[in-house]
């Protein structure tokens, strides 16, 4: 499903209702801020001074690389495929994959990987898209049970705990912690496990191919487009999907 489309593409009826939500994080909840802000940010701890023009030189660069954000597909090179295909299951291998990457940019400045990504795993470097809070608060006081599923090499909780989210969900579950990386079934059905309903019950919410394999398991899917920092992504869309309990 779309955020325009609520009808069920999972074969399931959808007079069925659905009892809990799986969310994706990273492109569903939240997105890292402009690229050029990180660039400058890096710079800065480099002891770079950068014009408003090479900045955004090398954001553009890094963007079309494929970096966190961008929107496009990553470029990755045979020195870092091998951490790449393992960086959702490996704090180790998350981190070579995306200074990898990063170590490609053009006209990039000593240190500048290693300082992006560190930047990528600050808290303050995530922005929440402006229906995020209203549309969680909104399932947590209909009492819908939720849970934060992601495929992420890094503790994301800070993060949640910045954007005053971290509240909001009855389980947290991280790529890297439970060995299981999305498309695969078992951390989908960890989720329901966790939130003690069937496949058939929750809504998985994302924003990839990787989200929608949920529904090979009965649960109903919400897809949203890419959308830039702090504007809405149209995950509103859940509080006219979810089950609303009898008074």
């Amino acid at each position: 499903m779309r955020p325009e489309d609520t009808n069920d593409t999972s074969g399931e009826s959808t007079d069925r209702p659905i009892r809990a939500v799986l969310f994706d994080f990273h492109g569903t909840l939240a997105q890292v801020e402009p690229l050029r802000l990180s660039v400058e940010w890096a710079a800065h701890v480099c002891g770079v001074t950068l014009g408003e023009y090479r900045s955004t030189v090398l954001a553009d660069a890094l963007g079309a690389l494929g970096w966190v954000g961008s929107g496009q597909p990553a470029k990755v090179l045979p020195s870092f495929a091998a951490a790449w295909a393992d960086r959702d299951l490996s704090e180790q291998s998350h981190q070579e994959a995306f200074v990898g990457l990063a170590s490609g940019t053009s006209g990039a400045f000593e240190g500048f990987a290693d300082a992006m990504y560190e930047r990528l795993c600050a808290p303050e470097t995530w922005i929440a898209y402006a229906d995020t809070v209203p549309t969680l608060r909104a399932l947590r006081d209909r009492g819908v049970p939720l849970a934060l599923v992601s495929n992420i090499g890094f503790d994301v909780r800070p993060v949640l705990k910045h954007l005053e989210i971290d509240d909001l969900f009855d389980h947290t579950i991280l790529s890297y912690e439970v060995g299981w990386a999305k498309p695969e079934p078992a951390i989908f059905l960890d989720a329901c496990i966790r939130l003690g309903v069937e496949p058939g019950d929750a809504l998985m919410v994302g924003d990839s191919m990787a989200d929608a394999a949920a529904i090979d398991l009965g649960i109903r899917t919400l897809l949203v487009p890419h959308t830039e920092p702090g504007e809405r992504v149209g995950i509103d869309a859940v509080t006219r999907l979810v089950h609303r309990p009898r008074a």
